[in-house]
Order: C-alpha cells, then sequence, then structure tokens
C-alpha cells in the first residue's frame, strides 16, 4: 500500500508542474539543446548521428525511444501521429523523467523499508515522499536531463543488491554506467556494500535479531521464540516506532565499537574464505568494470565529448562543498541546537586526540581550499546557474572567506561521518567516503546536481527517526523548490550579446 501511496503522491505534482513547465518553456533550454535533437534523432532511427558537445552515453535516449513506442498508438489515434518521430516532442522526451520521477520514489521507499524492516509503513511512505522532493531531484523531474534517470538506475541497483540478486542488480549497473559514466563509481560501492553485506552480515544479523528480542520484551510483548518469526515480523514491519528506535541505538552502539581496523581484518579473512562463492555472485560487476575500463582506454577520457571542457582534475575542494551542501539540506538533523552541543561535548570529551584530529582535518581543508580550488570558464562566464552567484558574492567575496568556510566544511564533513558511524560499519563509511571523493574530486566544474546521488545514499542510511526534523526537512525542500520554479518560469531575462531568453537554473 505505501508504494501505491508514494506514486499518487508524486504524480500529483508531477503532472501539473510539467503541464506548467511545458507551457511557459515549450523549447529545449540550457543542455536541453543537446539532449533533445539527439533523442529526436534517435527516434528517427538514425542511431549513427552524435552530437560532440554531449558528455555522457545514450542510454537515455534508448529509455526516451521505448516510452515514445510504447506512446506511440495512443497518441497516434489522438493526434494522427504517423510515426514515432513526431511523436518525439519536447513535450513526450521531458515527460520520460516525469515518469522515472515516480518509479524512483517508489525505489526509495522500498530501500527504506528494506533497511529498515521494523519501520512503520506510514512512516517509510512519509520518509520517500520528502526525498521525492529533494530539490536537486526535483527541479530536473522537468526537464530533459540525464541526472532524473541516472539517480534511477542507481537506487534500482542497489535495490537489487540489497535483496541478494546480485546478477540483476549487475545489469542495472550496467544500464546505470550507459546513462552517466561516473556510476561506475555507485556501481563498485554497491557491489562493495553487497559483499561487506555477505561477509560481516551474519554478525549485524544476530546482533539486530538479540537486540530486538530484548526491546520487544522491554515493552511488555512476549518474544518470539525463534529467529524464523522474529524475521517474518520484520518483514511485515508489525513492530512498533519504539522497538525500530531501540534496536538501531543499540546496534549502533555494538557496530560503532568495532574499529575499522576490526572489520577490514574480518572483511578480508571471509572475502579469502568466501571468494569463490562471491566471485559467481558478482562476476557481473567485475565484467563491467572490465569493460569500462577497456573503454577508457580506447577513448581517451571518461566523457564522450567535449573532453577539453571536461577534463580530469584534482578539485579537492569539492568535497568540502558537497559536505557543507548535504549538512545544510539536512539542517534539521545537522544544525540543530541539541546536535551542535553533542557535538561539542564529545569534541571535550575526547581531547586532546579530537583537538590533533581537528587541526589536522583543518589543515587539509585550508590546503584544499587554497591550491585545489578550481574555477571553471563555465562557472565563471554562465550567470543563469545559482552557483555562479555563490561563487561570486559568497566565496569569492573576500579573499578570507574561502578560507573562514573550512570549520563549516569541517563540522558538515565531521557530523556526517559521525552520524553514519553510529548506525553503519566503519568500512561501510569508509567506501562511502571514498566513493563520494572518486565521483566529485575529478569534476573540475561546481554543479550541484553531481551531489544528488551521494545525498541519497548519505540521508538513506543515516536512519533518522525524528518526525519533527524529517517535517521540518520537507518544508525546506518545498520552499526552495517554489522559489527555484519561481524563478525559473516567472523571472527570465536576457544577454545583450546573445538572443534569447534566459532563465536561473540549478
Amino acid at each position: 500500500m505505501g508504494r501505491v501511496v508514494v506514486a499518487v503522491m508524486v504524480s500529483l505534482w508531477v503532472i501539473p508542474i510539467s503541464i506548467l513547465v511545458n507551457r511557459i518553456v515549450p523549447e529545449p533550454y540550457m543542455d536541453e539543446i543537446f539532449h533533445i535533437p539527439q533523442a529526436q534523432h534517435y527516434c528517427k532511427g538514425n542511431f549513427r548521428s552524435w552530437d560532440p558537445m554531449i558528455t555522457t552515453p545514450p542510454a537515455l535516449y534508448y529509455l526516451s525511444l521505448a516510452h515514445a513506442a510504447c506512446l506511440f498508438p495512443g497518441l497516434s489515434y489522438i493526434k494522427g501521429a504517423s510515426s514515432i518521430a513526431e511523436v518525439c516532442s519536447p513535450v513526450i522526451l521531458r515527460s520520460v523523467n516525469g515518469v522515472l520521477a515516480v518509479v524512483c520514489s517508489i525505489l526509495v521507499y522500498e530501500i527504506i523499508t528494506q533497511l529498515r524492516p521494523a519501520l512503520d509503513d506510514r512512516k517509510a511512505t512519509f520518509y520517500a515522499v520528502v526525498l521525492a522532493m529533494y530539490p536537486l531531484h526535483w527541479f530536473f523531474t522537468f526537464l530533459y536531463y540525464t541526472d532524473v534517470a541516472s539517480l534511477t538506475a542507481v537506487l534500482a541497483m542497489y535495490l537489487a543488491c540489497l535483496r541478494k540478486n546480485y546478477w540483476f542488480s549487475g545489469l542495472l549497473g550496467a544500464l546505470a554506467v550507459a546513462i552517466r559514466q561516473t556510476n561506475m563509481i555507485w556501481m563498485l560501492f554497491v557491489a562493495s556494500s553487497g559483499v561487506i553485506n555477505i561477509t560481516l552480515g551474519h554478525q549485524r544479523d544476530k546482533l539486530d535479531n538479540d537486540d530486538t528480542g530484548a526491546s520487544i520484551r522491554k515493552n511488555g510483548q512476549q518474544a518470539p521464540e525463534n529467529s524464523a518469526i522474529l524475521s517474518s515480523n520484520l518483514r511485515r514491519r508489525k513492530t512498533s516506532g519504539r522497538v525500530d528506535a531501540g534496536v538501531h541505538l543499540k546496534a549502533t552502539r555494538s557496530a560503532s565499537s568495532e574499529g575499522l581496523l576490526d572489520d577490514v581484518v574480518a572483511a578480508c579473512l571471509a572475502i579469502f574464505r568466501m571468494k569463490k562463492k562471491l566471485f559467481v555472485s558478482f562476476a557481473p560487476f567485475v565484467i563491467l568494470l572490465v569493460a569500462f575500463v577497456a573503454f577508457v582506454r580506447w577513448n581517451g577520457s571518461v566523457v564522450l565529448g567535449a573532453k577539453e571542457a571536461h577534463a580530469v582534475s584534482l578539485h579537492f575542494a569539492q568535497i568540502l562543498y558537497f559536505g557543507l551542501f548535504s549538512a545544510l539540506f539536512m539542517a534539521p538533523l545537522y544544525f540543530s541546537f541539541g546536535q551542535a552541543v553533542n557535538f561539542f561535548r564529545s569534541f571535550w570529551k575526547n581531547r586532546p586526540y579530537s583537538i590533533f584530529q581537528a587541526l589536522l582535518a583543518l589543515i587539509a581543508g585550508l590546503v584544499s581550499v587554497h591550491f585545489f580550488s578550481i574555477a571553471h570558464p563555465y562557472l565563471l562566464a554562465d550567470n543563469r546557474h545559482y552557483t555562479f552567484y555563490l561563487w561570486r558574492k559568497v566565496i569569492q567575496g573576500h579573499w578570507s572567506m574561502k578560507y573562514l568556510l573550512v570549520p563549516l566544511y569541517f563540522y558538515s564533513w565531521l557530523s556526517i561521518w559521525t552520524r553514519l558511524g553510529k548506525v553503519q560499519r566503519k568500512i561501510w563509511v569508509l567506501g562511502y567516503f571514498l566513493a563520494t571523493a572518486a565521483v566529485l574530486i575529478p569534476a573540475p566544474l561546481i554543479e550541484f546536481r553531481y551531489y544528488t546521488i551521494p545525498f541519497f545514499f548519505l540521508i538513506l542510511h543515516s536512519h533518522s527517526t525524528d518526525f519533527q526534523s524529517w517535517l521540518l526537512m520537507g518544508t525546506l525542500f518545498v520552499a526552495l523548490n517554489v522559489f527555484t520554479m519561481m524563478m525559473f518560469l516567472y523571472r527570465p531575462f536576457h544577454w545583450d550579446h546573445e538572443p534569447g531568453t534566459q532563465r536561473f537554473i540549478w
């Protein structure tokens, strides 16, 4: 029932806002001027045509072709369309992302219930609806960009892996990489998560079962007599929210007491012992990795087109921007007064080690923003993006500003690391950080769209059960969505040096 409610709720805003956007902005805008003509070539059967300015693979265009083919019989009857090429208008192509946004919201719901089987169904539904309104994901639902398709494919791959359908997960990983190349990193992260679950998961399973039984008994309920009954009950999510909180808090303390080195050693020993089983399970991921390396070697670059503008760089400041950006979007969780008090209490309690750790992190942050902060030409020249104004008015507002922001970067990342460390194994948290760094650091251009997938992995695994925080976060998302869409639709402007209407965009 939850997935139906989520799909209906998301559809209630996707459909009317899509109609509004297509009415006010009927022509391709920004990157759509590359993607829409390319998709229309595919609709005409011209698969050899390729725009050299497009950097991503063509999977979105094939999905769009399938979408248009499904709509063709109906549109042929209603509008008299004689071919699929006539169906592939900007409106129909944009609707691909509308459909995928609904699918993506269902996947988020399924992942939430998979990760937290004891969570109340109404809470899982509410959390999924809130995440469907994440501003970067929400905004590009109404334009023909690759972001929504990319996120949907990655989450589908991850859900299949969580359900131990590893070969199907690998197939979805191939789709994700065919939509956007950097999803290769997330494919490796998903595979690593699967290996961790296989090699170390039995310890967590035992811990969860024991602690759930204890929590149930503490709340005056009869404990299940065997783990099979318990597992069945968890899958049906019939236990109370209090039990859920108790399970995760206890699992948190026990899991976090095991150090990173313990996790690494235990995982390596288990991998050596189970190497044949793991190789068979994750063979599709290995094949895809080898194929990707061969492609990069043949192509001479990760991107397909505009290689000079998207050359790999050492943009270490990018990972700092992501930490602050994500913490701000999850402000009710990371920037509350109680969170700050707990942070500083923990910091003071663990001195002098915490002081030494903070000094190292601050030095690394200062070095990153001084030597590895890149101002891409696109960032400096394009005043249609909000990043243009953030760079000029905030980061470059004064020579000292980029250094004064370093403590905020440090607080944001330490808060993220601490929160994840309470509910996830240290080795998983390290893998998440490395995957995020591998995706963001090589990117010379500051694009908030690049933060979407790591943000979803972050919030899905933060395991916050505070309804008020989620409500505040949802309110923040709605306010930002209203603002950005109003600016996009109703505050157009013009350039003196170029004809056409310009609009503000993320």
